[in-house]
């Protein structure tokens, strides 16, 4: 069995120690590391996996048990672009649906399939997600987890046509778009010189109006009584 090659890491072992130097415990940093490993070849390998065991002293088996389980650890490839399309509930019954099949035919791909050689300029990777957390501006999509709101079939499409001319619009929240691989070294807690990053728009306006609305009407809930009562915690056996 050919062994994986793990001199492709090498860019990256002073970034993975420094994510490893977080934790008190050195496996908590397994999530972090994994999305360090896939801002170099654009999904987890196996020589990924091993990377990850080695920085961790843990087994493969316990690195692709952790990898397998969520779904932001690609096993394949990604494009330049990850186009996530949430077809929960209410962004279905909304028209998320119809923006996947959209966005299905006019890129002639399916679930986490990719239109054009992954990482090359243009290329996007389609999936669909079972909840992107924004259902009040649904039907939502994401580009490399940043988000697009309130879409359309129409719009989603004009804004995949506009990453395949190479251009990236301004998500609708967060921060400026990027690729695919900087996202994930973003997720790892690298930047790069975009720390600014964090300083975009995080809520819309239809998030937080029951909130704006509570305060120029001076709404509060009541407080929770200092003498109540709480339920016992269970004992740990």
């Amino acid at each position: 069995m050919e062994q994986p090659d793990a001199a492709l890491f090498d860019g990256i072992r002073e970034k993975a120690a420094q994510v490893v130097a977080r934790y008190p415990q050195s496996r908590s940093a397994l999530l972090p590391l994994l999305h360090l490993v896939q801002s170099v070849e654009g999904c987890v390998t196996q020589a990924g996996i091993a990377f990850c065991a080695e920085q961790l002293d843990l087994s493969t088996a316990e690195v692709s048990a952790v990898a397998t389980f969520y779904t932001m650890y690609k096993r394949r490839p990604c494009g330049e672009h990850l186009v996530s399309v949430c077809t929960n509930a209410l962004c279905a019954t909304l028209g998320g649906d119809d923006v996947y099949a959209r966005l299905k035919e006019r890129l002639g791909v399916g679930h986490e399939e990719t239109a054009g050689e992954p990482g090359t300029p243009g290329s996007i990777t389609l999936e669909h997600a079972e909840c992107l957390a924004a259902c009040d501006l649904g039907p939502v999509l994401q580009v490399n987890y940043e988000y697009f709101d309130n879409q359309t079939p129409e719009s989603a499409l004009e804004l995949v046509e506009a990453l395949q001319r190479g251009e990236r619009p301004t998500p609708t929240r967060g921060a400026p778009l990027t690729d695919f691989k900087q996202a994930e070294l973003q997720l790892a807690g690298f930047f790069e010189g975009r720390d600014s990053d964090i300083a975009g728009p995080s809520a819309s306006d239809e998030t937080v109006r029951g909130a704006r609305i509570a305060a120029e009407r001076s709404w509060t809930a009541p407080p929770m009584p200092e003498d109540a009562e709480l339920p016992p915690v269970p004992e740990k056996k």
